[in-house]
């Protein structure tokens, strides 16, 4: 462990500087005689202990540096005891960047109670103040991340082969969130005698992210592997788009739809969901059979086109700015914007939402998401789903959920939650998640589609040779 001399507590401040020719000692023991707040030494000790791990020097004026570390945990301990922020779930990022904004942005949606179908009530959160943006960093997820460095390492026969940072920290991070293709088998394992239920995302999942949303189109091939599934497995989207243009993006009509984070969902007629719950009215699709549709924030829908135009007129100055109305929430896109002028955009976005305190922002995949402040999230339209469809609270069902995004984590966490199901990322870069598996991208994802494809006709050809074609149903050993 790297050492710093001896650093002796002046009357004044802090710290005195240090006699170069004291006797070396760990920086820790700095600490002892500090009678500052626990949560504070506690913040010094873990950043001390960071700059003896990477063996770096210590700062020149490490007096001025830990009276800023002062600083900033008493307006750590301000917000958490005063609430000032109470839409916040998570701690803000720490903020290096330009973007360092403040808002009322959530990093993920909070967990809600479980429900049943016939009596189901979707509580309002307790609306918040939407702070000044420019206090705390949320929106340094705005920011994409620098090109890693790259290391050089050598193979077994000696050749040096030259590896970024990032490939190594996505290999790591594998090991946490291993690949969904190399843990076929164990899944397939797991489904043994259950019924599969899929839930998929649509940007980033089935189709890649790109430039412009609206060109966001699914390949044929991912098409036909989709496609494929939902004949063998119950299938759902859940797509923070509007669900009609999800619609009109996929043009399969195997699968159910859920839009705007699951705030929008059609589903089968059933005695099971009672069309005359407050937040639910018949209607038929585009097959003219009859069909459910379940929109617990349809209060807000004037509220969101009100928002909607504002967001348009606000932001029609800014180039490459793109806001969509998904219906039951709206988006600004500023993945076409000068980096320069993202701050602006998250200063035009709150100052609209000041007027709306029962709406909240979220933010994605370079997009800014207005929704309603209620407790309702992907996580829940899955649970929803389930229950709709007849397999609620049922052993025999395996759910598996892809997807990419942070609105993501709330189904993940529901399928983790009792181990129920499992949920796999969709992502090439480390990141957190309460999925148990990974995919890097969508090919990978229509791989996954088209394995279970395969198993499940295998497993139809074995049944069928052993039992002959009669005994046959989509129910087979591994599928039930």
């Amino acid at each position: 462990m790297y050492c710093f001399p001896i650093q002796q507590p002046a009357e004044e401040g802090l710290f005195k500087p240090a006699d170069p020719f004291c006797e070396a000692v760990n920086p820790i023991t700095i600490l002892e005689n500090n009678q500052e707040k626990s949560d504070q030494r506690i913040l010094y000790r873990l950043i001390l202990e960071s700059l003896c791990l990477m063996d770096c020097s210590p700062c020149s004026n490490i007096e001025k540096t830990l009276k800023r570390l002062v600083e900033i945990c008493s307006i750590s301990m301000d917000l958490k005891s005063t609430k000032a922020s109470p839409v916040l779930t998570d701690p803000s990022p720490i903020n290096n960047s330009m973007l360092g904004l403040h808002s009322s942005l959530f990093p993920y949606s909070q967990s809600g109670p479980s429900f049943s179908m016939s009596t189901l009530s979707i509580p309002r959160r307790k609306p918040g103040k939407l702070d000044d943006v420019r206090s705390n960093g949320w929106l340094d997820a705005m920011k994409s991340s620098s090109p890693p460095r790259k290391k050089v390492l050598k193979d077994f026969n000696n050749v040096e082969l030259s590896l970024d940072d990032g490939e190594i920290a996505y290999r790591s991070w594998m090991i946490k969130y291993p690949s969904a293709l190399n843990s076929f088998q164990l899944i397939m394992d797991r489904a043994k005698n259950r019924k599969i239920v899929m839930f998929l995302d649509y940007d980033g999942t089935l189709s890649p992210i790109v430039d412009d949303p609206d060109r966001a189109f699914m390949s044929a091939d991912m098409r036909s592997a989709v496609k494929n599934v939902a004949k063998y497995f119950p299938t759902a989207i859940i797509s923070g788009r509007n669900r009609d243009k999800v619609f009109e993006l996929v043009g399969l009509t195997e699968l159910y739809y859920a839009g705007s984070h699951g705030m929008d969902i059609m589903f089968p007629a059933r005695e099971t969901a009672s069309p005359d719950h407050l937040n639910c009215v018949k209607s038929t699709d585009l097959q003219g059979k009859e069909v459910n549709l379940f929109q617990p924030a349809s209060e807000f829908l004037p509220m969101i086109d009100e928002v909607f135009r504002a967001l348009v007129e606000i932001t029609k100055g800014i180039k490459g700015a793109k806001v969509e109305n998904h219906k039951f929430c709206a988006s600004v896109h500023y993945r076409n914007v000068d980096e320069i002028v993202w701050p602006l955009i998250a200063q035009y976005v709150h100052d609209t939402l000041k007027d709306y305190p029962r709406l909240r922002l979220t933010h994605g995949r370079k997009v800014l998401e207005v929704r309603p402040m209620i407790d309702w999230d992907k996580g829940k339209a899955v649970e929803f789903l389930l229950e709709s469809l007849g397999y609620s609270n049922n052993n025999d069902v395996l759910p598996i959920y892809i997807g990419d995004d942070r609105t993501d984590e709330d189904a993940f966490k529901l399928l983790r939650k009792g181990n129920r199901g499992y949920g796999i990322l969709v992502s090439g870069v480390p990141k957190e998640s309460n999925a148990f598996f990974s995919l890097g991208d969508t090919s990978e994802v229509k791989e996954f589609l088209e394995s279970l494809v395969r198993m499940k006709q295998h497993d139809a050809k074995i049944l069928e040779i052993s039992t002959g074609p009669s005994a046959y149903n989509t129910n087979s050993s591994y599928f039930n």
